[in-house]
């Protein structure tokens, strides 16, 4: 993705936009005169503090409405920001931190590899009470930014996972109270899902996600907890039966040449005059655009006693001597921000802090709704994230080898077993993976 083109601030006890405005004036009359060693001085006066991050928000959308909240620190402050992207950030950051070169802040794959990088020579460093107040947001987000007792990371940018979207102009509400009524559902109005489960480097997350929901739904959240967190083996009749019944909701036919088509361009069928597939699964964020725009596409949502899984976005700081570094993490995780996150243009993201509740529309309003305390639901973030990052990985492949017939299920829940005994239960305790929003 192109990054948009960026004006270099300098850092000043005084308004940064004052700060600029005598170099500037005085250009036009140097190179007039051909002084270019005097504009050569001026502009070395103005070389800009930096603080650098890695992100992964690869959509337009996505990236452009985290870019407005960039913007408005680096015009406050005079600091510039140095944006990453990259649609391979597990690897990326891997190779960063191995070779000792990390950038100053990034968001952190999974909260797995919040514990992973937590601490060492090169990991995460704490944040302290007076850089973020982990208080402010809500369980289970606030319990997973933390490692031992400290603060780690911080969640910027969270979303619900257990929603059926649909074209509330065409298609009757689906029922959600259980994976049964909704593939009866789904059969008899004779409507196909749009799926797709190719995603670079991370490809087989939409299914891996839907998987997790199904355990949620039908074995409930202490089973899911268990799973997530290493404790119920991926043989065990809860998991298995959730791989089972999530091919039966999708069907053999639609499950075909899934592994080779993006979830964003499957979501895209649905908005055609003529389309192809009439469901959707997932978080509003990974959705085709057109479908987050256009005011008929609506979802289901689980009934409100019952779990839902949800996702986010974690920011964690790599470099303890830059004071730049820390800054930036106190704006993004202040109410102020993230606000301006939620209301930029072409934004998707939700946010834990309790005092963030206007939403643009009614849709993003009642999945706003579900985040906030006495919702009703509890909240367990997605069994993938949880898990340690080479286990979430192994997850993903196998997702992609049953979407394609390549095994049977049996071997393909043996081997993630022997995967998991080799690396050991997630670094996140069990009692994390689910809370109620307080």
């Amino acid at each position: 993705m192109t990054r948009p083109a960026k004006t270099s601030t300098s850092a000043s006890t005084t308004s940064p936009r004052a700060a600029r405005r005598p170099c500037s004036r005085l250009l036009p009359v140097l190179l007039a005169l051909g002084l270019l060693l005097a504009t050569a001085g001026c502009a070395a006066s103005e070389a800009p503090e930096r603080v650098s991050i890695m992100v992964p928000w690869t959509q337009q959308g996505e990236f452009h409405a985290f870019y407005s909240v960039v913007k408005e620190f680096e015009d406050d402050t005079g600091v510039q920001v140095d944006v990453q992207v990259t649609r391979a950030l597990t690897q990326q950051l891997d190779a960063s931190v191995t070779a000792g070169a990390p950038p100053d802040l990034a968001v952190l794959p999974s909260v797995g590899a919040i514990a992973r990088y937590a601490g060492g020579e090169h990991g995460l460093r704490p944040l302290d009470a007076g850089t973020v107040d982990i208080g402010a947001y809500l369980r289970p987000f606030r319990d997973l930014a933390r490692v031992r007792g400290e603060t780690y990371a911080v969640p910027v940018k969270v979303d619900v996972k257990s929603l059926v979207w649909y074209d509330a102009e065409t298609t009757a509400k689906p029922p959600t109270a259980s994976t049964g009524a909704l593939a009866a559902f789904a059969r008899e109005a004779g409507l196909t899902w749009c799926l797709g489960l190719a995603s670079g480097p991370t490809s087989g997350w939409p299914g891996a996600d839907w998987i997790a929901d199904v355990v949620l739904a039908d074995a409930g959240a202490d089973a899911y907890a268990k799973w997530a967190s290493g404790a119920l083996p991926w043989t065990s009749p809860e998991v298995e039966r959730a791989w089972s019944r999530w091919h039966g909701l999708v069907g053999a036919a639609a499950l075909k040449d899934t592994s080779h088509r993006g979830f964003a361009e499957a979501t895209q069928a649905m908005t055609r005059a003529d389309p192809t597939c009439r469901l959707a699964h997932g978080t509003r964020s990974a959705l085709a655009g057109d479908l987050q725009k256009e005011a008929r596409f609506s979802f289901a949502a689980p009934p409100a006693d019952r779990p839902v899984e949800v996702s986010g976005d974690f920011i964690g700081m790599f470099t303890e001597s830059s004071p730049n570094a820390r800054r930036f993490v106190a704006y993004l995780a202040g109410a102020e921000a993230q606000q301006l996150w939620v209301d930029a243009a072409g934004s998707s993201a939700f946010s834990a802090r309790t005092e963030v509740t206007r939403y643009g529309d009614g849709v993003r309003q009642r999945i706003a709704a579900m985040l906030q305390p006495r919702s009703g639901y509890r909240l367990c973030f997605g069994a993938a994230d949880v898990m340690s990052p080479d286990v979430a990985a192994a997850f993903y492949r196998a997702v992609l080898q049953y979407a394609d017939g390549a095994d049977e299920l049996s071997t393909l829940l043996t081997r993630l077993q022997k995967v998991q005994d080799g690396l050991g239960e997630s670094p996140v305790p069990e009692s994390d993976v689910c809370a109620d929003p307080t």
